[in-house]
């Protein structure tokens, strides 16, 4: 069996419930062909780049299969028949990725800059040019 990578994006007007539905129909869908799903990420509603079916924001879901192309054929199939899904990509891929994906270590990331992990303002920098006052640039004519 070759591994997969597969991604769907769902519109935003659905429910985290109904997302979380529609996978789990999906790995059961894959089970039934012979093929095994080993890891499931739910990305969460995200902005689009561009405008897809009238959509700005959509849920994504990252899959990383263990199938045969049969099961890879009926998954796209099935997917392309659901209204609700916009998008979806499969790749096939060497190995599956160990840990969490570069969505989520991203996601980490911009949480740990949120707690005050960031650069300091320039001016404060050690080494950087002096912060001046208001008054010191009237004074001096800058």
């Amino acid at each position: 069996m070759a591994l997969y990578e597969h991604i769907y994006i769902a519109r935003q007007d659905v429910t985290a419930q109904q997302v979380e539905t529609l996978t789990e129909n999906l790995k059961t869908l894959i089970a039934a062909q012979g093929g095994s799903v080993s890891k499931v990420e739910a990305w969460g509603l995200k902005s689009l780049a561009y405008r897809i079916k009238k959509n700005r924001k959509a849920f994504f879901t990252l899959m990383n299969i263990d199938a045969p192309a049969a099961a890879i054929t009926e998954l796209e199939r099935q997917l392309g028949h659901n209204e609700d899904v916009i998008r979806f990509m499969t790749v096939r891929v060497d190995a599956h990725e160990a840990g969490p994906s570069a969505m989520l270590r991203k996601r980490d990331d911009a949480d740990r800059d949120e707690r005050g992990g960031g650069r300091p303002p320039r001016g404060d920098r050690p080494g950087g040019p002096p912060r001046r006052s208001r008054d010191d640039a009237q004074a001096g004519g800058f």
